[in-house]
C-alpha cells in the first residue's frame, strides 16, 4: 500500500506583513512531501550547463602560425631531432588537448523536471523556509513597499524569491533594486529559482483555495534582532575573557614549569666546604753579595 501524502502546513502573512493567528494547509499537489535529491541534482546541473557560452578555446600546433620547417637538419647536429618550432614542448608552440568550442546544453526528461520542482518547494515547505502571502496589489512601483513588507517578516537582506499568481509588472518594478530579492511567477520558477533563494513567498491565489491549520505563534523580529544582539554581546565577553585569560598563560606555564622542574630535580646533600690550608710564611735569606775585588 502507498502512504498517504504527507499534509504540509506553513505560516501565512497579511499583504501589509503581520502574520495570520492560523497556518494554512498546503495542496497535495505539489507539496506531497516528497523530497528527491538526485532529480533536484539533475535539474540544478542542467540549468548551470545550459548557461554555459562553451566558446573557451586554446590554439593547438595546427592552429600557431610558424612552424613550417624543421630548425636544423636530423642528423650530424648532437642535438634532438625537432621537426617544428611549434610543437608543444617549443616556447610558443602549440597547447595539447587544450579546451575547443563546444556545447554544454542537455536537456532532462519533462517528469524528472516537474519531481525536481516539487521536491524543491517540499524540501522548502519542510524547512519552514516557505510562506504564503496574501496577493501584493500595488498600483505603482514602490520599492519602499517591499523593503518594509520584507523587514516587517524579519527576511530583508536574505535571498527571497516572491511568487505571484500572475505577470504583476508593479511588484517586479518595486523588488528589482533590493539585492537579493527575486520576482516570478509561480508557474515560471525552476527547481534552480526555488533552491538559490534562502525564503519563498508565496501569493495565495497561485496554490488556489487552502484550508486554515493549526494555530501559529511568529517570533517578532524584534525580539530576534533583540536576541541576537544578547547573543553578540556575549560572544563578545567570552572572547575578551579568552583573550585575558590567553595573556596570563605564558607566566603561569613558566611557574608550573619551574615547580615541575624542582618537584623532578634529584636531592643532592650539600656538604661543608673544605677549608683551605694556610699558607706558611716563609722568609728568604738575603744572598751575599759577592764583594769587588779591589
Amino acid at each position: 500500500m502507498s502512504a498517504e501524502p504527507q499534509q504540509l502546513e506553513v505560516v501565512a502573512w497579511t499583504a501589509e506583513g503581520a502574520p495570520r493567528p492560523r497556518a494554512v494547509r498546503l495542496p497535495a499537489d505539489p507539496f506531497d512531501g516528497r523530497v528527491h535529491k538526485t532529480a533536484m541534482y539533475d535539474a540544478v546541473k542542467m540549468y548551470l550547463a545550459n548557461q554555459r557560452q562553451g566558446n573557451a578555446m586554446t590554439k593547438t600546433r595546427s592552429f600557431v602560425s610558424g612552424g613550417n620547417q624543421k630548425p636544423w637538419r636530423q642528423k650530424g647536429t648532437g642535438r634532438a631531432r625537432q621537426g617544428s618550432t611549434r610543437a608543444p614542448n617549443w616556447p610558443g608552440g602549440g597547447k595539447v588537448f587544450g579546451p575547443i568550442p563546444r556545447d554544454y546544453r542537455f536537456e532532462l526528461p519533462k517528469k524528472v523536471r516537474r519531481l525536481a520542482r516539487s521536491s524543491a518547494l517540499n524540501a522548502r515547505a519542510q524547512e519552514g523556509a516557505l510562506h504564503v502571502i496574501e496577493p501584493l496589489a500595488f498600483d505603482a512601483p514602490k520599492t519602499k513597499r517591499v523593503a518594509e513588507l520584507l523587514s516587517k517578516m524579519g527576511q530583508l537582506g536574505e535571498k527571497v524569491l516572491i511568487l505571484t499568481a500572475g505577470h504583476s509588472p508593479n511588484v517586479v518594478l518595486s523588488a528589482r533594486n533590493i539585492p537579493d530579492v527575486r520576482v516570478l511567477r509561480y508557474g515560471d520558477a525552476s527547481a534552480y529559482d526555488v533552491l538559490r533563494a534562502s525564503r519563498v513567498l508565496v501569493e495565495e491565489p497561485a496554490l488556489g483555495t487552502l484550508e486554515s491549520g493549526a494555530e501559529v505563534t511568529v517570533e517578532i523580529p524584534e525580539a530576534r534582532k533583540a536576541r541576537k544582539a544578547k547573543r553578540a554581546k556575549q560572544a563578545q565577553k567570552a572572547e575578551a575573557a579568552a583573550a585575558a585569560e590567553g595573556a596570563h598563560k605564558p607566566a603561569k606555564k613558566k611557574a608550573a614549569k619551574k615547580a615541575a622542574a624542582r618537584k623532578t630535580a634529584p636531592k643532592t646533600e650539600k656538604k661543608p666546604a673544605a677549608k683551605k690550608p694556610a699558607a706558611k710564611k716563609t722568609t728568604k735569606a738575603k744572598a751575599a753579595k759577592p764583594k769587588k775585588k779591589s
